[in-house]
């Protein structure tokens, strides 16, 4: 067996998952986002209950690092690196866009080989987090802040369909009406990342627990006191 305890808090959504072997087995979600830190200790304990199981029964935590909500991003990692101290296991840290553009892919199915998939989170105004993977989740282009206008993509989506997905395609999806611009709605899970977490434990890549921080793409912004 290779247990592995999935949690996700970047986003709106929060979710955990306990996989095995790359398969999910159990999982539980919360749409709450003021309130990820409250739902995520109950739910593991839920999901490792239903399991039959103890923590100290799995082989690694892997946790979302970003980029996303700085408030969630900290909730999550600081969760995932206290139980594997904790428990002497193990932390490995996904990419949020990598894991929305690969819950897009497999909702695709066949047809993704064909297109590229851009996964948006949702910063401030009209900028997102973004990145480009093609349909096997090689990096097209690497993940950075863009602020979103009617131009946007356009050299892209004049030769390949484009697959827009996460919380920041909503604004795009205004602006851009290209037919090679697709907009499924698709909702990332924990359990999404399930693949990419065994694989990483296959190979042993495995984060610095003294030293991981979040990856939160840019420096926050505190915006100043009107008093």
């Amino acid at each position: 067996m290779s247990l592995i305890l999935q949690i996700d808090t970047a986003t709106e959504h929060a979710s955990i998952c306990l996989s095995n072997q790359g398969i999910p087995i159990h999982s539980m979600t919360s749409a709450d986002q003021k309130n990820h830190g409250s739902f995520l200790q109950p739910a593991i304990q839920s999901i490792m209950k239903t399991a039959g199981l103890s923590l100290s029964n799995i082989d690694a935590i892997a946790v979302t690092e970003g980029p996303g909500s700085y408030t969630g991003l900290r909730v999550g990692l600081a969760s995932a690196k206290g139980l594997c101290y904790a428990l002497e296991k193990p932390l490995i840290t996904i990419n949020t866009l990598q894991l929305i553009a690969l819950s897009a892919i497999n909702e695709q199915g066949a047809n993704a080989v064909e297109a590229w998939f851009v996964p948006m989170i949702d910063a401030r105004r009209m900028e997102v987090f973004t990145a480009i993977y093609d349909g096997l989740l090689n990096i097209v282009e690497a993940p950075s802040a863009k602020i979103l206008d009617d131009t946007s993509f356009q050299s892209m989506l004049s030769y390949k369909s484009l697959i827009f997905c996460g919380s920041g395609a909503k604004k795009f999806n205004d602006l851009c009406q290209h037919p090679n611009a697709h907009f499924p709605m698709v909702q990332h899970q924990a359990s999404d990342m399930s693949t990419l977490a065994f694989k990483a434990l296959e190979e042993k890549r495995f984060a610095d627990l003294a030293y991981c921080e979040p990856f939160y793409l840019k420096s926050f912004y505190s915006p100043p006191s009107k008093k």
